[in-house]
């Protein structure tokens, strides 16, 4: 074993669009989470590895807890609830508009937890004096009271670099869990399928976002160029249509910017295909949800 070498489990939770994603990007140093304004932007368990000579830090980006209205969401609390039970250090990520109350029962689990809890009020650059933050601190020490508690803005990286510190220091004493030049536990498909869905959320409105699902279907890499094949699901015909655009014109303007981004991602030429399918239902389908990677 590694003397004094550090090693551990970030988890970071809390509810929908509080930014936890931008947090997680943040202290990576790495697009990790894709990030859009639309809550429910994280449906996985995503993580993200920080590695120094000295420590390993395994971040875990968790969704937004909410309560389930189909399987999919039972799936995404799943994920987000699993995260408290195999962390060393949990973050709960909150921010300056939201109530304290919301979501009480995941918050008492929370406030149960053995491990140290840090306290991320984030997006306090919307705040507009010193007597606001100290009144949200006070009601939030009361929820949790063995939290320490770090004002921040994700956005701004302010008072970052102090959390990432403190999160540092309370790593325990253990050998790295993964190799030293790891990024990710994911797969390199797995963030062209969030790219994608990350300009859906962008380019559409209303339900046709959180009705998709995409999969990639082929993955040719070569030394300068990565031709990628990727289905977009839907559940019905008119998501379909609204989704592929007059004359095609939606889904080409979804595909120029995925490819854009997918490119800087892997600095490398990509040729991108999209189609769409439609698959009835599938967010409360047991099997489809196996297939699509929620259900183990």
């Amino acid at each position: 074993m590694e003397t004094n070498h550090r090693s551990g489990f970030v988890n970071i939770v809390g509810n929908p669009n509080v930014g936890k994603s931008t947090l997680m990007n943040d202290l990576v140093g790495e697009r990790v989470s894709i990030i859009t304004s639309k809550a429910q932007t994280t449906r996985h368990r995503i993580m993200g590895i920080v590695n120094a000579p000295d420590y390993q830090i395994v971040f875990s980006d968790t969704p937004g807890v909410l309560a389930p209205k189909y399987k999919l969401q039972e799936s995404m609390l799943n994920f987000s609830e699993g995260a408290l039970t195999d962390a060393d250090i949990l973050l709960y990520v909150t921010d300056v508009i939201e109530d304290p109350t919301k979501n009480s029962d995941f918050l008492a689990k929370v406030a149960k937890e053995k491990v140290p809890v840090l306290l991320v009020i984030n997006k306090i650059d919307l705040l507009k004096g010193q007597s606001d933050l100290e009144t949200i601190v006070m009601r939030w020490k009361e929820l949790l009271p063995n939290a320490e508690v770090f004002p921040t803005s994700a956005k701004e990286h302010f008072n970052v670099n102090n959390l990432m510190a403190r999160i540092v220091s309370l790593l325990p004493e253990c050998p790295p869990y993964f190799g030293k030049d790891a990024l990710t536990d994911k797969p390199a498909r797995f963030f062209v399928t969030e790219i994608i869905r990350e300009k859906i959320l962008i380019n559409y409105d209303k339900e046709v976002p959180y009705s998709t699902e995409v999969i990639v279907e082929k993955f040719d890499e070569s030394d300068d160029s990565i031709h990628i094949m990727a289905v977009i699901y839907v559940e019905r015909d008119s998501q379909k249509g609204i989704l592929i655009g007059k004359g095609g014109a939606m889904l080409k303007r979804v595909g120029m910017d995925a490819r854009k981004d997918i490119e800087a991602f892997f600095g490398k030429r990509v040729y991108l295909e999209l189609f769409v399918k439609v698959e009835p239902n599938w967010r409360n389908r047991e099997n489809k949800l196996k297939a699509f990677g929620y259900i183990e």
